[in-house]
């Protein structure tokens, strides 16, 4: 490690009161890396005026980002800065950065060119080119798994590497109460309710008992008015969340876009199987684990998991700790 005591800096355009995997993620870098005796600040659009993408409207874009990002670099003067997010915020980091030879890694945590070709019809090659030109001055580019690193590769990102994800298995745990008490078995979704997580493969399942499905998104008012007889628990974090993922007995992923899935350990590391299709994210995520099933029938996947071992689940995430994830990050700031 470059200082036994770095100093490291965050820029991130997703952060509270926004709940998904990034915002997920660079909290748990912060926590365990400040375990480790390093100092931490975070970059955000707190402070600015903001703006929701039209069809991404839990994404806040600051555009006049550019003050604000580089007098707080220049006052933390850190000796790394770790762009987390392509936005404005992370754009004026990567100018910045580059101008003045501080050196940064980025991460790429969302696959925006198949979000957007699904959403808005936007060409893929149009994104990915935008992509590359982003990240090309990057120390490196830290993408989930190795499927995730040569798909990049195909498209021309030369500098990747893997960096996986952790799960919190003090918070995520089977010991506890149920958030809700549905006929069963309960077969559930937990995340970002919209069109790109594909939540209407599972919610067409012909399953026995309940579906539960817990999260916030631009579908939600329409899903609870196409499927007036699936629980929609609405948006949850912390211990309500847990509590969520007990009440269920399955996981069910439908995501085909995902470049990794924080919540499948989630439910793993709450003794809930998962049944999910054999694509990228749950394909890098799950081989190995005995309680989970993939297959490109989802119901027949769904079914499958329903009577594998909650003791098993429990067992795979707890090889996946954040303490080991974010030690395993800060080795490429060296």
């Amino acid at each position: 490690m470059r200082n036994l005591n770095m100093r490291l800096q965050i820029v991130t355009d997703a952060w509270h009161p926004q709940v998904n995997g990034v915002v997920r993620t660079i909290e748990y870098i912060i926590a365990e890396a400040r375990k480790l005796g390093h100092e931490v600040e975070l970059i955000t659009s707190d402070g600015l005026k903001t703006f929701a993408i039209p069809f991404y409207p839990e994404i806040k874009i600051a555009p006049r980002a550019k003050n604000h990002v580089v007098a707080q670099i220049k006052q933390f003067k850190p000796d790394y800065v770790h762009i987390a997010t392509e936005g404005t915020l992370g754009l004026a980091a990567r100018n910045y950065c580059k101008k003045n030879n501080i050196e940064f890694i980025n991460c790429y945590h969302t696959n925006y060119p198949e979000y957007f070709k699904q959403m808005i019809h936007f060409p893929e090659f149009i994104t990915y080119a935008a992509l590359r030109w982003f990240h090309k001055p990057a120390k490196i580019v830290l993408a989930t798994t190795e499927r995730m690193v040569r798909d990049l590769r195909a498209r021309g990102f030369k500098n990747i590497a893997v960096w996986g994800r952790g799960v919190d298995t003090k918070l995520f745990t089977p010991e506890g109460d149920k958030a809700v008490e549905l006929d069963g078995p309960v077969f559930c979704y937990i995340g970002r309710i919209s069109v790109e997580k594909n939540i209407k493969a599972f919610l067409d399942l012909d399953l026995p008992g309940s579906k539960l499905v817990v999260g916030d998104g631009p579908q939600l008012a329409e899903l609870k008015a196409q499927y007036k007889d699936v629980y929609f628990a609405g948006n949850q974090q912390g211990d309500d969340l847990a509590a969520y993922y007990r009440s269920a007995d399955v996981f069910v992923f439908a995501s085909k876009t995902d470049t990794f899935g924080l919540v499948l350990l989630e439910a793993l590391a709450c003794g809930l199987p998962v049944a999910a299709y054999p694509v990228r994210g749950p394909a890098d995520v799950l081989p190995g684990c005995e309680a989970a099933v993939m297959d490109d029938d989802l119901q027949k996947a769904a079914l499958q998991a329903l009577p594998l071992s909650k003791t098993k689940a429990r067992l795979f995430a707890e090889q996946h700790s954040w303490a080991a994830c974010v030690a395993d990050f800060l080795k490429y700031m060296q």
